[in-house]
């Protein structure tokens, strides 16, 4: 059994394979055994030289697996922390390629941007602390996807150099300022996946199916990075983990998240 990850050089060449393997869209059944890391501290060494890649500052973080739901697709007992790169965030509307997600799901997702840094440090951030430093509230879709042939026999730590499963995000328009006076927990949303043959899948789920509700998946968020000694950002989003139960999704479709009061977002997949 793996008992310690490498060092510099192979936690490289870990994040490099699996880097090529997104951009490529490829699949591995598992990272080579000197490369892959024993815990969950390894896997996000591997996942911080992600950062490197892009062009452009962070564009924020996301949550796997919130939901008992999310968990299950993937075969872990608890969240992921990933990061959103610029590259693949995108405003309400687009329309992206399909591509070779073996995943093949979406999900509605509640997303709050930032309006200030939260540096690391040794006392825990409680909910209010993390929502007082929020500046926005977004309704979200994230479409995830896996450098790993079979996800659920990854494992968490491998997950987390895989990025926490990120793949491509959509950002809506900020909600009204209002929604701080609303029961996000109980808040519902609805997604819509709508085939171009006519078929449609409706799933609906509400905000406490994330680990009891946004703001505390928000606050979950902000000390897992605390505890990795990593800072989240002022403009950074969080985008916090699916709300309902992820329907399957195909070349083609058009997927629609409406989360009422709050707005709206939408997704076009190219034929």
């Amino acid at each position: 059994m793996k008992t310690a990850m490498p060092g510099p050089e192979e936690i490289q060449a870990a994040s490099d394979l699996l880097f090529a393997l997104w951009r490529q869209g490829r699949k591995i059944d598992a990272l080579p055994e000197n490369l892959r890391p024993a815990g969950r501290a390894d896997g996000y060494r591997i996942q911080a030289l992600l950062e490197r890649r892009s062009g452009s500052p962070l564009f924020g973080w996301k949550i796997a697996a919130t939901s008992s739901a999310g968990q299950a697709h993937i075969n872990v007992d608890g969240p992921l922390a990933g990061r959103l790169l610029a590259e693949r965030a995108f405003a309400g509307g687009a329309a992206r390629s399909f591509g070779a997600n073996g995943m093949a799901v979406a999900e509605a997702e509640f997303a709050f941007r930032m309006g200030r840094d939260l540096a690391p440090r040794a006392a825990p951030y409680s909910e209010d602390e993390a929502l007082a430093a929020v500046e926005s509230l977004h309704p979200a879709i994230e479409i995830p996807d896996s450098r790993f042939t079979d996800f659920t026999r990854a494992g968490a730590a491998q997950l987390i150099a895989d990025n926490a499963c990120a793949h491509e995000f959509v950002l809506g328009e900020a909600a009204p300022e209002s929604w701080r006076a609303l029961d996000l927990a109980g808040h519902e949303a609805r997604l819509t996946v709508r085939s171009s043959g006519g078929g449609e899948v409706v799933r609906r789920g509400r905000g406490y199916n994330v680990l009891g509700g946004p703001s505390i998946a928000l606050a979950w968020l902000v000390n897992e990075l605390s505890r990795i000694g990593a800072v989240l950002r002022a403009g950074e989003v969080v985008t916090t983990g699916t709300c309902v139960a992820p329907p399957p999704i195909a070349a083609g479709d058009r997927i629609e998240a409406d989360f009422g009061a709050l707005g709206g977002v939408e997704l076009r997949l190219a034929a």
